[in-house]
This record gives C-alpha cells, structure tokens and sequence, in this order.
C-alpha cells in the first residue's frame, strides 16, 4: 500500500523511524514528512501567522521525505498540496509512533500525533495513529539520553513498529475514504510481540492543574500529569487496556460528535 506518515516527535524521532523501517519492510510504498521539531501537545494547531518552510531531506528512510517547520497539521496539508505528486494516491495517512500514550479525550484532543492523522482524514483518507505508553522513569531515561533508546526500549519499539505494520493496511482498507475515521492505536508498556489487541473508548480522564505556580519573573510551566480516570467500568477504555497489557485500538469517528443517541 501507499503511505504518507508523519509524527509530532520530530523527523529525528527513532519512534518514526522505526515505524517507518517496519512498514518499508512489510513492503509498503512510504512518503515522509514530519515536523523539523517536537511539537507535541499542539493538537490540531496550524501555522496561520508566519510563513512555513518544507524541505527535501535524505534520512534513509526508504521514501521520498521532507522535514516542515511546523505543526503535523501542517505538514500533512503543505504535503498532500504541495509536495506529493499530483497524480499520487494515498491509502493512508499513517502518525506516529508517539513517545508516550495518547489515550483518554484529554490527550486526543491535545495530541499533535492524533492532529496528523486527523489532517489526512480531513483530506479524505483512512488515518491511523499510533503511540508507545512508557512509564515516567523511561521517558526521562529517554530523554536523559537525548531520545537515543535502551537496547530493552529498542527492542520492545521493533516489537510496537511490527505491530503497526501489520495493523495499518487492515485498518486503512476497512476504513472507507472521506469518512472523518481515525484510528487511534496505544501499545501498553511493555509492547510484546505476543501483546494483543482490543477494542477500546476513549477514558474520561480529568486534567486540571497542568501549570506550576508562577515561578521566578512569573512563569507557569507544564506539569505532565495523567490526570484522574473517572470512567465507567464499563465498555473497556483505552487506559483500562493499556493497563492490563492489551493494545488499545480506538474508532475516533468525527462524524459521530454532537449527534443524539438513537
């Protein structure tokens, strides 16, 4: 199949990469184009008041790739507009893999990861978003290490990316075009090659009190939190998945919002 894939982590994200390597492997024909910097937590936000570059890089990737310096959503727009061949068609915009979860309507809603699927699906094609959960102490390993992985995180992220692999064309042709479908897939820490896969909602989780006290000079800054889980026991969440070491798979269907029930 053909992908177009992106992520909010950044073109040098090895969560990209690695994702990418797998579906190059599977033997899908892949075109790249990825924020030139984190922009995680930016939601669906485009770049309405400064220009915006898109530049030709070479990341051995396998795919024609370019890097933005702008939103996901900007790059999936400038990229579908300008940059992919007219004539080309797409069978999937696939985002991802995030750094951390993005289950719950809080971190949907915020996630710059879900933001670049929804741009594909905007555009009319199946969208699939995929994210790695990782537990605090491993983030900041991560980070510590300046985004290089462990050989344990390494080998657990090949195991999420084959997944992925497998999952995307499935998801992309049960997915029809213009149907405002994204596919929103969280793989539990740790991801096995064993793990299964669940239908999930999304938990109501409630976030306040995502900034400090204002510091020196005044500032506020952001406190990562999880927020408070305040979902029914009933149908199974993407946390509760998580959780319990499923892969949670997500139908976010944007047609269904405001709609009254039947």
């Amino acid at each position: 199949m053909r992908f177009l894939v992106t992520n909010d982590d950044g073109i040098e994200s090895v969560f990209l990469h690695e994702l990418v390597h797998a579906l190059h492997a599977a033997g899908h024909e892949l075109y790249i184009v990825a924020p030139q910097h984190e922009q995680s937590w930016v939601g669906a936000a485009k770049s309405r008041n400064r220009p915006v570059r898109a530049t030709a890089t070479d990341r051995g990737l396998g795919g024609p790739t370019w890097m933005v310096d702008g939103t996901p959503s900007d790059a999936i727009n400038i990229a579908c507009a300008h940059l992919l061949p007219p004539d080309l068609a797409i069978d999937a915009v696939i985002s991802g893999i995030n750094i951390g979860l993005n289950a719950s309507l809080g971190f949907i809603i915020a996630s710059g990861t879900i933001a670049g699927a929804w741009e594909g699906a905007l555009h009319g094609f199946p969208a699939i978003a995929f994210s790695q959960a990782l537990t605090t102490e491993v983030y900041d390993q991560l980070k510590a290490a300046g985004d290089v992985p462990d050989d344990a995180l390494l080998a657990m992220l090949r195991a999420a990316a084959h997944h992925a692999a497998r999952l995307a064309p499935t998801l992309a042709l049960a997915t029809p075009h213009r149907s405002f479908i994204v596919h929103n897939v969280n793989f539990p820490f740790p991801c096995e090659a064993h793990s299964e896969v669940r239908a999930t909602i999304p938990a109501h989780v409630l976030l306040p009190r995502l900034f400090s006290a204002a510091g020196t000079g005044g500032a506020h800054r952001l406190v990562f939190r999880l927020g408070e889980d305040i979902s029914p026991a009933s149908p199974l969440t993407d946390r509760a998945a998580l959780a319990q070491g499923f892969i949670s798979h997500t139908k976010l269907d944007y047609k269904n919002l405001g709609h009254s029930p039947a």
